[in-house]
């Protein structure tokens, strides 16, 4: 859904139509979403009209980056790890 939200605004119904879903489970992926802080939703009649706010993810996307580097180190020390284990493993009779 947000992913197609980045394309510009669009109803719930439109939310639902490529996930094969009801109005009703759209409906509730769009509060959870929303109450996350991810869109927003205006109501025009009875069309729920929603777009991204996109700055929740632009902070996550720096938090992630952050420590990208730290766990990348510590994802690559496991691997040796795991490969000298490994390989002592067969040398043991």
């Amino acid at each position: 859904m947000l992913r197609h939200l980045a394309e510009g605004e669009h109803s719930v119904g439109e939310l639902a139509e490529p996930f094969a879903m009801s109005f009703a489970a759209a409906a509730k992926h769009v509060k959870v979403l929303e109450s996350a802080g991810l869109l927003k939703r205006t109501i025009e009649g009875r069309t729920h009209r929603c777009r991204l706010e996109a700055e929740p993810l632009a902070e996550a996307d720096r938090w992630i980056a952050y420590y990208q580097h730290f766990w990348t180190n510590r994802l690559d020390a496991l691997e040796t790890a795991l490969l000298e284990h490994t390989h002592s493993k067969r040398k043991s009779p």
